[in-house]
């Protein structure tokens, strides 16, 4: 195969973000091994990952889960760099939190371990969330890098989707602590909801919530207020952070904080054919309101954002009316 700037791995190689990292390391050169999780009874449609410009030259799948860590290792090794994006998602908690976090951490500590073994790893960017950062301290203060989610708040609260919450949270902070402990260079970029175009097969959980009011209008986790960033901006701060030449730590990865007033009066402008609600018949629903993210660290080590919150938003329907899950 041929190679140019090296090969790193991507775990979760067939998810939202995880497909949108791939595409940009091809684009900009990269080899890419890339982990996807092997079906007993269905093969995975993984076309639009090979059909991808130069994915027949550079881009290798392999089968992998966090249930079995040791399963990662051909798929790491050889790599300069691991962007360890797969995380068990349980939403609706068909399992106990105990049971998904320990899966999360035993599968991120054993990618880790992997990373030791190998020898030629550089770098490890773990993806986080925004929620370990936005359920600790005061609800309206601002949001940086030294914030942490209350884990034993988040298990009082029993909010939607507050096992992922836990087990992001304790799984950050364990990758963190292995890397200090184990001299591996591990930063993490902590993305809030994400929105934008993509690639993969199904519709990212990520976007139901962000356009609730197109999609069902009993969706458990409406929001007043929530920070969002671009897909391609995330992607392009993942390799800004394997790139770069000392990052450190954590780095928060938010572009803005929307308003539910200023998506509706984005999209009620630029799809006046869509049945967009008033903003006072939202009002009524007790939608969340998240704290802002900072990404003054992220900012201040040289990135840039491309995307506003108008090109966000915009992206993400032309997609989702492309690929038919609304109709324009």
């Amino acid at each position: 195969m041929e190679e140019s700037r090296g090969r790193v791995c991507v775990t979760g190689g067939t998810g939202f973000v995880g497909s949108w990292i791939i595409k940009r390391l091809l684009e900009d050169g990269y080899s890419v091994n890339t982990t996807i999780r092997s079906h007993p009874e269905q093969k995975k449609d993984v076309s639009f990952l090979t059909n991808l410009p130069g994915a027949s030259q550079r881009l290798q799948i392999l089968n992998a889960d966090l249930s079995n860590p040791d399963s990662f290792k051909e798929a790491i090794e050889g790599c300069i760099g691991v962007f360890h994006v797969a995380t068990p998602i349980d939403f609706e908690e068909s399992e106990p939190e105990e049971v998904v976090t320990k899966r999360s951490i035993d599968g991120a500590l054993g990618i880790l371990k992997a990373c030791v073994t190998s020898k030629s790893i550089k770098r490890v960017v773990y993806t986080s969330s925004a929620v370990t950062v936005s359920y600790g301290g005061k609800e309206d203060e601002a949001k940086d890098e030294s914030s942490w989610s209350d884990v034993d708040f988040l298990r009082t609260l029993k909010i939607y989707g507050s096992s992922y919450a836990i087990s992001k949270t304790l799984t950050e902070k364990a990758v963190l602590e292995f890397g200090e402990q184990n001299g591996l260079d591990v930063v993490t970029v902590i993305p809030p909801a994400v929105v934008g175009p993509f690639i993969c097969s199904r519709l990212p959980v990520s976007v139901r919530p962000c356009l609730y009011f197109l999609f069902d209008n009993k969706e458990p986790s409406s929001y007043l207020e929530i920070n969002m960033v671009h897909v391609d901006d995330l992607a392009r701060a993942h390799m800004f952070l394997l790139e770069h030449p000392n990052p450190k730590g954590r780095y928060n990865c938010s572009t803005c904080l929307a308003a539910i007033e200023e998506v509706l009066e984005i999209l009620s402008v630029k799809y006046p054919k869509f049945q967009i609600p008033t903003i006072d018949s939202l009002r009524d629903r007790n939608g969340l309101k998240f704290p802002y993210v900072s990404s003054k660290k992220l900012i201040d080590a040289g990135f840039e954002f491309k995307y506003g919150l108008e090109a966000m938003l915009v992206d993400l329907i032309e997609c989702c009316v492309e690929k038919g899950y609304l109709e324009s």
